[in-house]
């Protein structure tokens, strides 16, 4: 057994409390790596440090974390068996799952997410690659600052009305936990151009409000043009494009390099490489390339976004979801000069109000809307409805 445990920090402030991680994982390696670097930031506290599954769901009532980052594949208990079992225990608890890049992994993480999983974070092959490990490690922190600063706010509520409940708990808790206050947001109007295409970008949260977003907009779909760009590594991607093809019962898949756009049809763009859109003679195509990252991210929703006005102008339409920085809003600027319309998720439903409130508090959307609202505004905008 490895245990390091920390003192339970005393209840004060919440903003001054450092999120407390426990780091559930069997390597002795990956652990001494992140609790090294985790240890160096001001706001987070190593609370515990253990090498199971089962060692995590018998302590975690004394280690009392906000935080849990879970290794899939574990002696005794992996982390898709623990998972349920922790959550049962304490029910607020964010959960990051950590994973090598296979299939296998993907398949795991994305069934993480629908038990209960906050989120997920592949690990990099070799920790000797300077930058794969410098990704991981910023990809790490964030997630946890980002993530643990939420469900804070939930479990510290002002007075905030709850939107109708969802069957799964990840959904439940986007839907019902309270928004902080935030300052007014300015909102342009609506295109005076019907749109001819759907561009959505997302990251933290976005596998989740995808699926559910995808199962509702089939009229869309059916006549016009869907693409993605989701933060995401190679292989999960594939995934992802595989249930975003049987939650909306359309044809889904990863973007090829040359392909023609057509209605239909949704595009992901493929991890590791960003996915733009150009014209072609008449028709719109796909462009794949592997520049370098944009806003920390491969790929990444400024290029799709800033690269759709060339093709469509003033009739495009961009989604701007959950997930954490800024990534969509340089590009939404651009839709938004060019006469096109966005529109963006609101605080209270995102897992995180980084992309879809920094587009809002740019100025550039003509609405921001919860989850479960952002469909039916999509098919009546499809439909000619501009109201």
């Amino acid at each position: 057994m490895s245990v390091a445990l920390t003192s339970p920090v005393a209840h004060g402030p919440v903003q001054q409390e450092p999120l407390r991680v426990m780091l559930v994982d069997d390597s002795v390696v990956i652990r001494g790596m992140i609790s090294r670097w985790l240890g160096s930031e001001p706001d987070i506290v190593v609370a515990a440090s253990l090498r199971t599954g089962l060692e995590a769901v018998n302590q975690i009532e004394r280690i009392n974390p906000d935080i849990a980052v879970l290794d899939i594949e574990m002696p005794e208990l992996d982390g898709i068996s623990a998972l349920p079992l922790l959550l049962a225990k304490k029910r607020n608890l964010v959960v990051i799952m950590a994973s090598t890049l296979t299939r296998r992994n993907a398949e795991i993480s994305f069934k993480a997410l629908s038990l209960g999983a906050s989120d997920y974070i592949p690990k990099p092959e070799s920790t000797r690659e300077a930058t794969a490990a410098e990704t991981f490690r910023h990809d790490l922190v964030q997630k946890i600052r980002h993530l643990g600063a939420r469900a804070r706010r939930s479990s510290h509520p002002t007075a905030a009305p709850s939107l109708a409940p969802a069957h799964d708990r990840v959904r439940d808790a986007a839907l019902r936990a309270p928004a902080p206050v935030s300052a007014p947001v300015v909102k342009r109007s609506f295109s005076s151009q019907n749109p001819k295409a759907l561009l959505i970008g997302s990251s933290t949260g976005g596998p989740q409000a995808l699926m559910a977003l995808v199962a509702e907009i089939g009229p869309v779909i059916d006549r016009f043009p869907v693409l993605i760009t989701q933060h995401m590594p190679p292989t999960f991607t594939t995934i992802l494009a595989e249930h975003l093809a049987r939650a909306s019962n359309r044809p889904a898949r990863e973007a090829i390099d040359g392909e023609a756009v057509k209605a239909g049809h949704i595009y992901l763009a493929p991890g590791g490489r960003h996915m733009r859109v150009v014209r072609h003679g008449i028709e719109p195509v796909i462009a794949l390339d592997d520049g370098p990252p944009v806003n920390f991210c491969k790929p990444a929703v400024d290029p799709l976004f800033a690269s759709a006005v060339d093709v469509w102008q003033g009739a495009t339409l961009a989604l701007v979801l959950t997930g954490m920085g800024s990534d969509g809003m340089r590009g939404g600027k651009d839709i938004a000069a060019a006469g096109g319309s966005v529109i963006a998720q609101d605080e209270a439903t995102s897992v995180v109000w980084g992309m879809p409130g920094a587009a809002a508090h740019a100025g550039i959307c003509a609405a921001v809307l919860p989850l479960n609202q952002i469909a039916p505004k999509l098919v009546r905008l499809f439909s000619g409805d501009r109201s």
